[in-house]
């Protein structure tokens, strides 16, 4: 690889792959990314990697729906590896707005997959890796786990959007031949989250004395992973992984959401010098939402026998360097509440 594209690079994950590709591998090539900068994507997550990279880095304003504007990247930047990230991934909001997550979660990656299609059969090199969700395979009963070739059993707007995409892929790597992987992820959690997601919400609340609202009953069971140890398995599998595979990739740490919740209220209390109790107090069970999966987990054994991959992140280590990441970037917590962000992408971007 000389040329990567990364799509969805100032979201959370595709921020930290971003981060993990010049901090912590010895590629020397460029970094395309791609981003359509919607509310929940921050440029400045990389702004110290522009300022070091210069000619190394290079953010395109776009959306991965646009097939000129992709295959206009992937001919400029003489693109040979994409890496999609791209994509709506708050269940609750395909709930009440599945429209954009049928858009960008598959029309996206078909177009995606349409641009390189037409790349190969120019006699051109590419290769693809699709970022999938353990939400595809649906709720678990307790003790089963999810392998790569288990049933897809989608049952959010979100995961059922995931799936398709996922079928995607696979129908053009079977029929088109194109070089391509996909691997399967357990919950992230880590620095540069937006705060609608758990354990950034719930670190943010305690901060200001909110209501930590829990669903249902808070025994949803999830399996937590820190998004460095993703970030490594991804670049394996690019460079190790076998073309036309998929790979799960799990913390191999399930915890219901209520034990987690109590647990951020002790790690976060002692930072702040508060009682434990006086942030417990704040826990407020919420109604549940519509389809909420009891349970996700996955098999691992795949990724570990081919790659020697493993998370290296303890759970608690990792909670604590997130905690410490939002105590000590509270002006960045400050511009994604206010939207001072959204007012910098305008003038910086979206009217060039």
């Amino acid at each position: 690889m000389h040329s990567l594209l990364v799509t969805g690079g100032c979201g959370f994950i595709g921020t930290n792959f971003i981060r993990y590709i010049f901090t912590k591998t010895d590629y020397n090539g460029i970094v395309i990314n791609l981003d359509k900068l919607t509310y929940a994507a921050n440029p400045e997550n990389l702004s110290d990697i522009a300022e070091m990279f210069p000619t190394r880095y290079f953010l395109e304003v776009g959306d991965i729906c646009d097939i000129k504007k992709v295959s206009k990247i992937v001919e400029d930047y003489n693109v040979d590896a994409i890496v999609n990230f791209a994509a709506e991934s708050h269940v609750d909001r395909s709930i009440y707005g599945p429209k954009d997550f049928l858009q960008t979660n598959v029309v996206g990656t078909f177009v995606l997959l349409e641009t390189i299609r037409l790349y190969l059969e120019r006699g051109k090199s590419i290769r693809f890796h699709q970022i999938s969700t353990d939400e595809v395979f649906g709720s678990l009963a307790p003790q089963v786990q999810s392998y790569e070739n288990s049933p897809y059993l989608p049952r959010s707007p979100y995961s059922a959007s995931k799936a398709s995409a996922d079928h995607f892929v696979n129908a053009y790597i079977n029929t088109y031949q194109i070089p391509a992987t996909i691997s399967i992820c357990s919950n992230n959690y880590g620095p540069y989250q937006f705060p609608e997601k758990l354990i950034p919400l719930m670190i943010l609340n305690m901060l200001e004395g909110k209501e930590l609202p829990v669903y249902g009953d808070g025994l949803n069971v999830r399996d937590w992973l820190y998004v460095e140890d993703h970030c490594e398995a991804i670049w394996l599998i690019l460079h190790q992984g076998r073309l036309g595979e998929t790979y799960n990739i799990g913390g191999e740490n399930e915890w219901e959401n209520i034990k987690l919740v109590n647990l951020l209220c002790e790690l976060v209390a002692k930072k702040i010098n508060k009682k434990t109790d006086e942030l417990k107090k704040l826990i407020k069970f919420v109604s549940d939402r519509p389809g909420h999966d009891k349970r996700y987990a996955l098999n691992c054994d795949k990724i570990k026998r081919e790659l020697n991959w493993k998370p290296k992140v303890d759970f608690i280590e990792g909670l604590n360097l997130t905690i410490d990441w939002y105590l000590q970037n509270s002006l960045w917590l400050h511009k994604v509440k206010s939207g001072e962000y959204i007012k910098w992408i305008e003038k910086n971007y979206l009217f060039r």
